[in-house]
């Protein structure tokens, strides 16, 4: 049973009121970093105005093809998600999979560096009854055919807008950057899971602070991420390539907002910028520390297409591309999948985000 508090003993009180402050802080936080992104944009609007006038208005017609982009993104990243779980003889539903996806979107979205996401999806996939080892399978899976598509992407445009200029070259870095990290992450854990899946915490675990119990919850992820590889000699290998299309479909998808709404405004922009630089965004984005970017990206818009647009175009486009791309993405997400992303932001204070999905299987 549960352990009761001892008479006279305040340990878990305190315990209590820091869990408490901690949630504070990161709500503060929270706050503070979309306070400034909305302030960012609100500044270049105003900027823009000032030297240009209004920014142009854009047809509603337009915005229905934009927001039809964003749903036909969402359902080809779900598609995308449902056959790799298909290809991995792994039962997912549609709707699951859209939950998944958004649900990701959503703690993506209010979290430093999109630190929310993967754990939002790992217990979206709890709650659905998808086991440990098959979540961690999916979950890898996914990832790795996400960077695999992604880079033969950035390959093609590299190819396709050759003499763009210095975009390409961070394109490459940023998403070159992005995808070696996100592979790194994953082949050390195929290492983990070989070597210290079983056993006491080895000397450099206990080094950096992940005392026995911490160390036992990784090993619980390690043994699920062993497992799960022993299950990729029976994949399917037909849907796990339909999947990787799909793959670049979606990141297409979502990579067509911008020239959709600019291309609006003035149909004589160059179509390689518009294209591009929305890649070194969303991408380059995931190493802002504070949740949604806190400003950095738009700040990095405003100065990637000051050469590019007139200072009004800057400001609607900017806000345009980041409703399509962003904030929209936060509503979906809430509406999908608001109460477990609120459940892993919980669970994050106290690291037992594995241990409440194992139980769901219990």
């Amino acid at each position: 049973g549960a352990e009761r508090p001892v008479p006279g003993d305040t340990s878990h009180v305190h315990a209590r009121v820091r869990a408490r402050a901690l949630s504070l802080r990161r709500w503060l936080i929270l706050i503070a970093s979309f306070a400034a992104t909305i302030g960012a944009s609100v500044y270049i609007v105003w900027k823009g105005w000032a030297q240009g006038g209004a920014p142009p208005a854009i047809p509603l017609t337009v915005h229905a093809i934009a927001f039809a982009a964003v749903l036909a993104e969402v359902v080809t990243r779900t598609i995308k998600l449902q056959w790799s779980a298909g290809a991995l003889r792994i039962p997912l539903r549609f709707w699951t999979s859209m939950r998944v996806c958004l649900g990701g979107d959503f703690a993506a979205s209010v979290t430093p560096a999109r630190s929310g996401a993967e754990p939002a999806r790992f217990l979206v996939l709890a709650e659905a009854g998808v086991s440990a080892a098959n979540n961690v399978l999916l979950l890898f899976t996914e990832l790795f055919l996400e960077m695999s598509s992604l880079a033969l992407l950035c390959v093609i445009l590299a190819v396709a807008f050759h003499g763009s200029g210095r975009v390409i070259q961070l394109m490459t870095v940023m998403v070159g950057g992005y995808a070696a990290v996100v592979l790194s992450v994953g082949a050390i854990g195929l290492f983990l899971a070989k070597r210290n899946a079983h056993g006491p915490p080895p000397a450099w675990a206990a080094a950096i602070g992940l005392h026995a119990g911490r160390w036992r919850t990784i090993q619980k992820s390690l043994r699920s991420l062993r497992a799960g590889i022993d299950a990729l000699k029976h994949a399917r290998f037909g849907m796990l390539f339909a999947a990787a299309l799909s793959s670049m479909v979606h990141v297409s998808l979502r990579l067509a907002v911008l020239p959709i709404v600019a291309l609006a405004m003035d149909p004589h922009l160059p179509l390689a910028q518009l294209v591009l630089w929305p890649l070194v965004f969303l991408y380059g984005g995931a190493v802002a520390p504070a949740p949604g970017g806190g400003g950095a990206v738009e700040a990095s818009f405003s100065w990637a297409f000051s050469g590019v647009m007139t200072p009004s175009q800057v400001g609607g486009a900017l806000v345009w591309w980041r409703f399509y791309t962003f904030y929209l993405y936060i509503v979906l997400g809430a509406l999908a999948a608001g109460g477990s992303v609120l459940k892993v932001l919980r669970n994050q204070q106290h690291g037992r985000l594995h241990a409440q999905a194992g139980n769901k299987r219990t």
